[in-house]
């Protein structure tokens, strides 16, 4: 699945028929680098004891095991990220699991509550909105360029959000949580925005 046909129309975007000057959000630079970030360790998780949870309240809505997960409908999108340290990486590839699809997979139409809380190895966590998941806009993904995504960005899955600031697309995510209502998660609870629009400049709380 790596054709235009098969990218979810959350992905798809005018900017990509702009120049790149109109792709990189205010006070951001284009590097073809893949900087790594971390607040901690790096998580050496092996796929054989990977899963996936959907949680909400203290029920467990679903669980998958790294197989079937891997069974789900996959998809491939190509989209710019931009972290909040102000680098911005164009036309990067991805492939994994759309977040509607998941929500599918685990019989559900819709999200059962407007929160999600991602709760990652290494106990790092960030909230988002679910509108901002659902419609194509974000994903599970596994791989990047083609390749099982390493450890030190995010394998073997990470949370994709790519029209927020990076530090919303979780590196080694294992659970969603649903929530009536929002919470801060990691860099939220010390000063970073809580949404993060990197086209408004939502740094850090007051931006």
């Amino acid at each position: 699945m790596d054709d235009e046909a098969h990218i979810s129309r959350g992905f798809r975007s005018k900017r990509r028929e702009q120049t790149t000057t109109n792709r990189v959000p205010p006070g951001q630079y284009v590097t073809t680098e893949f900087p790594i970030l971390s607040a901690g360790p790096t998580p050496q998780t092996k796929v054989a004891t990977w899963n996936l949870t959907l949680q909400l309240g203290s029920s467990l809505l679903r669980v998958w095991s790294w197989a079937e997960f891997e069974a789900l409908p996959q998809t491939t999108v190509k989209t710019d990220i931009h972290c909040v340290t102000k680098w911005s990486k164009l036309d990067t590839a991805w492939q994994g699991v759309t977040f509607d699809d998941l929500l599918k997979a685990a019989g559900l139409s819709e999200p059962p509550e407007p929160y999600v809380m991602a709760h990652c190895d290494g106990g790092y966590s960030t909230n988002v909105p679910a509108a901002d998941l659902v419609g194509g806009k974000g994903m599970i993904v596994t791989r990047y360029d083609g390749l099982p995504i390493p450890p030190a960005h995010g394998g073997p899955a990470r949370l994709l959000v790519p029209h927020l600031y990076f530090w919303k697309s979780a590196k080694w995510v294992r659970r969603i949580r649903f929530m009536p209502k929002d919470e801060r998660g990691f860099w939220e609870s010390v000063g970073y925005h809580n949404y993060g629009d990197p086209w408004k400049e939502q740094r850090y709380d007051g931006d």
